[in-house]
């Protein structure tokens, strides 16, 4: 019954040799109750959407959605805006047009073993090349982020002609609901191999439009002896690629691999607005003061509008406004100094800060600076002698502490409390027996006493 075909990205991923997460089988020649009756007894079966003819079927720790060929009609403005009719008789071609790129239009029968492409995928995908499978692409202006995203994942690039459509449809970028915006840069951020060929796609196809900070850093210029390999622009798409290729970034979960390819996209973004041809040590040169601090606010905007979630923003924030801490100008690492970096950080951690100082200046081809690496692993190792690679310092001395010496809480309490944390970050004291004898020598004097 029915002659079932694996079908997407499965097909694609073990086609370019890399193992899939997720089976979609496709099954033409049956109804929807026939397919549903059939699945049955295979395993737990879940209907998704009966009217899109799409069943979920777990077997073991392996989950499948099975589905009837359908077609899809334009209906109004929008990704949601289609009309989706299962057609059980639709040939293997007709039923492929619907999909976005040839690379994800192959089908593979696994009873006769062959591959199904009727739309030359097979060729595209060798090609390492994006192309799109029908005129009805413009339909769907979130194809054009999709592409986005598989570029930098697989290393494709676009073929003209798919340029020439996303670009006509640049406009019909703010029917795009922004948690599908989100969806669609979260696996850039987490699954990237080339995450400079996504951004590339972008501006080809003109909706880097559509992010001005990051558009705004094409043309920002930078002091070519620090900088030999171009513009803001350049650079960042350098760092995001040297980022993607360290081991900690690769070994890292998927949410600690989005927060820091965030932070290097975004680490420069405060330098479009800093940026000026000035006098430095009696040179004129492109300098950028300040362009950290500035950039804070920049990355939260943009990650906002992108609809990042907030725990996101907060980590990546203080990565951006923090990213030069490790420069010769900024003074020795002091116990004192790493443990407020620590905590100006928090969320964020030393450790990820380093791998951010890391990604930057790997951005330089083919600058190494072997004094700057230095730099960055004495932090490491100031840090990790503290025990603050992973983690802030946390306040030794709390109410309860002022409680127990027979203190009533009032307005005075947070005042003490700041005094002490500010004291222990100096190093005055590290453990709570210290901390105490610390306490009641700068406890003010009661009244009676003075």
């Amino acid at each position: 019954m029915g002659s079932p075909r694996l079908v997407g990205g499965c097909v694609r991923d073990w086609l370019l040799g890399l193992e899939p997460k997720d089976f979609d089988v496709e099954v033409p020649g049956v109804t929807f109750e026939q397919l549903h009756r059939a699945l049955a007894s295979f395993g737990s079966t879940d209907v998704v959407g009966r009217s899109f003819g799409v069943i979920k079927l777990r077997v073991a720790e392996t989950e499948y959605d099975f589905s009837l060929p359908r077609r899809e009609s334009k209906t109004g403005a929008g990704h949601r805006g289609f009309a989706v009719e299962p057609e059980p008789n639709l040939t293997d071609a007709e039923a492929a047009a619907r999909r976005d790129f040839t690379v994800n239009a192959i089908a593979y029968d696994p009873f006769a073993e062959t591959v199904i492409d009727p739309h030359n995928g097979v060729h595209d995908l060798r090609a390492r090349v994006l192309r799109h499978t029908s005129a009805a692409f413009t339909e769907d202006p979130l194809r054009v982020l999709r592409g986005f995203q598989l570029a930098a994942r697989f290393n494709f690039t676009l073929a003209p002609e798919t340029v020439a459509l996303c670009r006509s449809i640049s406009g019909t970028f703010h029917e795009l609901p922004v948690e599908r915006i989100w969806g669609e840069w979260a696996k850039w951020a987490e699954k990237s191999t080339h995450p400079s060929r996504g951004l590339a796609v972008l501006e080809e196809t003109g909706w880097l439009a559509h992010f001005p900070e990051i558009a705004a850093l094409r043309g920002t210029q930078q002091d070519p002896e620090w900088h030999p390999e171009g513009d803001v622009f350049t650079h960042t798409a350098h760092c995001c690629d040297a980022l993607v290729c360290l081991e900690a970034w690769r070994n890292a979960p998927a949410d600690r691999r989005r927060q820091l390819l965030f932070a290097v996209l975004a680490h420069d973004f405060g330098k479009p607005s800093t940026t000026s041809f000035a006098d430095r040590r009696g040179q004129l040169r492109w300098i950028s003061p300040g362009h950290e601090s500035a950039g804070g606010p920049l990355a939260a905007s943009f990650l906002t509008r992108i609809g990042a979630p907030r725990e996101l923003i907060a980590h990546v924030r203080p990565l951006v406004v923090l990213h030069l801490a490790h420069h010769s100008g900024q003074g020795d690492f002091s116990d004192s100094r790493i443990r407020r970096l620590a905590r100006k950080l928090a969320p964020a951690t030393i450790d990820e800060l380093c791998i951010v100082m890391h990604a930057d200046h790997d951005g330089r081809p083919p600058l190494h600076s072997p004094e700057t690496l230095a730099r960055i692993a004495e932090l490491q190792s100031r840090a990790t002698a503290l025990a603050l690679t992973s983690s802030a310092p946390r306040p030794i001395l709390l109410g309860r502490h002022l409680i127990a010496l027979g203190l009533s809480p009032g307005p005075d309490f947070k005042k003490t409390l700041d005094a002490a944390f500010e004291a222990q970050l100096d190093g005055a004291f590290s453990n709570e027996t210290d901390a105490l004898v610390w306490l009641k020598n700068h406890l003010p004097a009661p009244p009676s006493a003075r």
